[in-house]
């Protein structure tokens, strides 16, 4: 009987058997428990943040913060926010370890002063547009304004019509200057008269 029992064991974990149920399946522990030399537990806090394909992101973080500051952080806080943490976590160390004196500060000073360097580049492109619409505006309100007087003003011939054909009401020298000359010319002829005949 105990031969069956044992017999019955093993064929219940039989590959046909084994269909129904979802199959085991062998974890290689994660990049911060293998670098750590320890043992990875099924509920270790470490391992959805710091897979084993990725191990220098936990070797950089370990090496700012250490091991076991970066699983107290991650235990304080919900589970929601830890991976936005480790992410915060590796960027802080990576920067502290190009630059050990600011760190993470001086990247963020260094974006600030590209930030305020291209506003005022900005501010002097949008005052130059400005400056260059106002000409426009002035250019084309003087055009409007020639355009305008354009027609009250006279063309020189017609000018020149308008004192040729004025002249005369105007001044009455003209035509008696013509009298004049008639006049001296037949006194002229009644002189020259005598000598003709």
């Amino acid at each position: 009987m105990e031969s069956s029992d044992t017999c019955s064991a093993p064929l219940s974990h039989s590959p046909t058997s084994s269909s129904s149920s979802p199959p085991t399946v062998v974890m290689s522990p994660c990049a911060a428990c293998k670098i750590l030399r320890r043992r990875c537990a099924d509920k270790c806090v470490l391992a959805p943040y710091f897979p084993p394909t990725e191990p220098s992101k936990f070797t950089i973080a370990h090496r700012v913060f250490g091991a076991s500051n970066i699983i107290k952080f991650l235990q304080e806080l919900p589970e929601s926010q830890r991976a936005d943490a480790v992410t915060s976590m590796v960027y802080e160390a990576s920067a502290r370890i190009r630059d050990p004196v600011y760190g993470c500060a001086g990247a963020i000073c260094q974006l600030q002063k590209q930030v305020n360097e291209l506003q005022a580049q900005l501010a002097k492109a949008q005052a130059e547009l400005v400056n260059m619409q106002f000409q426009q505006a002035n250019l084309v309100a003087l055009i409007c304004m020639e355009m305008a007087q354009s027609p009250q003003q006279e063309s020189p011939q017609q000018s020149v019509d308008n004192i040729v054909i004025s002249t005369p009401p105007h001044s009455g020298g003209y035509q008696s200057g013509m009298n004049f000359l008639i006049e001296e010319n037949t006194s002229l002829n009644s002189l020259w008269e005598p000598l003709w005949t």
